[in-house]
């Protein structure tokens, strides 16, 4: 029989569910503050992945522009994170260099030490590409295990993962575009495949990331205060100025840009004469300077006045965020097209194209930024009347 307890008898010790009973209740609001810190950290990692996506850009525009990205013919993504590590190891590899075409046809006369130069450049972009990877596994893998991802969360967070997973064989697919028959370039339409993928994947962390701070509660309320048509405008002007990104790989592919260095004219015509000069048809398109250069020209004007209308119409929103974003849009537009104009004038010479390059990947992320602003609002930026 169990011994009669006293009702003075300190029970605080007395077994797990009275200890429980005793326990402190967890604090009003306690929860949305994990889940909000939650987000908070999913946010900047979407923002560092951005970041390290725009990195590899940058890195590869320049890959491109010093005439590097042809210098490694294999595709070893897990061996090939190793460098040559001893000089039989170089010679190696300047031996399979030396067998392709650019070699054969442009740089016979390289050395051991300038195949060096161009060799780290290409490793550097793909050593980049594996760390974006290895970063986005990590956090991703991090955050499902402690059970920070939303509610409906996990797939969006999955997709960047797996573009990138494409991306890295659509690169290969390019570099293999160059080491075929004659060619000493990758095939322009190949590059600007490769270019437009990872500027796609640099928006979509850009937009998940201002997205996955709002709460549910937020989202919803951010919903009712949503501008379609600005939206709508924003969203046009986004996708002009991925277009014009776009054609700006076709230029770099094809060296176009060192070309008609002459402005607004080109070689004293407003379109040049030769621009339909290759047979197929199509094919002017993609592969004759004269037509390409004009292209992205034509298509740089009409995206700076889509920007400018956007921008005035934008001035009658009733929104300061939105007015905000559209002024830094429209600041953002002049600064390129000056910068356009200057590259084409001095030949498209290494720092200007490369600067030219970042400006346009800033000026897609301001009218992304401005696209979001329309669609999800914040309440304390309505302005007033």
């Amino acid at each position: 029989m169990s011994k009669p307890r006293s009702i003075f008898e300190d029970v605080s010790d007395k077994g797990p569910d009275v200890a429980a009973a005793r326990a402190p209740a967890p604090r009003p609001g306690e929860a949305d503050a994990r889940r909000r810190a939650a987000r908070r950290s999913i946010a900047i990692w979407l923002f560092v992945l951005a970041g390290l996506v725009a990195g590899m850009v940058f890195v590869g525009g320049l890959t491109r522009l010093t005439d590097s990205g042809l210098s490694i013919t294999e595709w070893k993504p897990i061996t090939g994170a190793l460098p040559p590590l001893s000089a039989q190891d170089w010679q190696a590899e300047f031996d399979l260099y030396r067998a392709s075409p650019e070699y054969k046809l442009v740089n016979s006369g390289m050395t051991l030490a300038e195949f060096e130069f161009i060799y780290w450049w290409e490793w550097g972009h793909r050593q980049l590409g594996r760390l974006v990877g290895l970063v986005w596994a990590a956090g991703f893998f991090w955050f499902l295990a402690r059970g920070m991802i939303p509610a409906g969360w996990t797939w969006k967070l999955i997709l960047p993962g797996a573009l990138g997973g494409v991306q890295g064989a659509i690169g290969w697919w390019m570099v293999a575009s160059g080491l075929e028959g004659t060619m000493v370039d990758v095939a322009s339409y190949r590059l600007a495949t490769h270019l437009g993928l990872a500027v796609a994947i640099f928006g979509l962390l850009l937009h998940l990331a201002w997205t996955v701070r709002l709460s549910g509660a937020d989202l919803l309320q951010a919903r009712r205060r949503r501008m379609p048509g600005p939206m709508r405008f924003a969203s046009i002007l986004a996708g002009a100025i991925f277009a014009q990104i776009l054609l700006g790989a076709l230029v770099a592919g094809i060296d176009a840009g060192r070309g008609y260095i002459d402005w607004p004219l080109m070689g004293g015509e407003f379109l040049p004469s030769e621009s339909f000069g290759y047979v197929p048809l199509w094919t002017n398109f993609f592969e004759n300077p004269a037509l390409v250069q004009f292209n992205h020209r034509m298509l740089g004007y009409a995206v700076f006045v889509l920007g400018a209308a956007f921008w005035w119409r934008m001035r009658r929103a009733g929104h300061a965020g939105l007015k905000r974003r559209a002024d830094w849009v429209m600041g953002m537009m002049v600064a390129q097209m000056v910068l356009g104009v200057a590259t084409v004038m001095h030949a498209a010479p290494l720092g200007l194209s490369l600067i030219h390059q970042v400006g346009a990947l800033t000026l897609f992320a301001l009218a992304l930024r401005a696209r979001h602003e329309a669609g999800w609002p914040g309440e304390e930026r309505i302005a007033r009347s």
